[in-house]
């Protein structure tokens, strides 16, 4: 099970930080990865991380704004998103890929379990 937590409503510009608590997997077992959908658009990828934890990717649209972050011992995923803009209004999902790809992947299909999501909001 996958449970997304710390979305909300905040100003263009501010700071939220995304959690994503696993039960039933082990992270560093797997890759993981954040994913978002606003409304009337397709799912797209936001960030991901190998399941040895150094190796991160990003969409350029989030580059030098989110981090990705995962601490193991509590087996919690992080998104730490900094800067943010109106178009980064969506829902957020967190999904494993239980072939852990590595280099990690931001498509979508190719992730097997995901969260309900936490859905972000970034208006003045």
């Amino acid at each position: 099970q996958l449970v997304e937590s710390g979305g909300g409503l905040v100003q263009p510009g501010g700071s939220l930080r995304l959690s994503c608590a696993a039960s039933g997997f082990t992270l560093g077992s797997y890759a993981i990865g954040w994913f978002r959908q606003a409304p009337g658009k397709e799912r797209e990828g936001v960030s991901s991380i190998n399941a040895g934890g150094y190796n991160a990717k990003y969409a350029d649209s989030v580059k030098g704004r989110f981090t990705i972050s995962r601490d193991v011992a509590k087996n919690t995923l992080y998104l730490q998103m900094n800067s943010l803009k109106p178009e980064d209004t969506a829902r957020y999902y967190c999904a494993i890929d239980s072939r852990s790809r590595n280099p990690p992947l931001l498509v979508p299909a190719e992730y097997d379990y995901w969260g309900q999501g936490t859905q972000v909001t970034v208006s003045s």
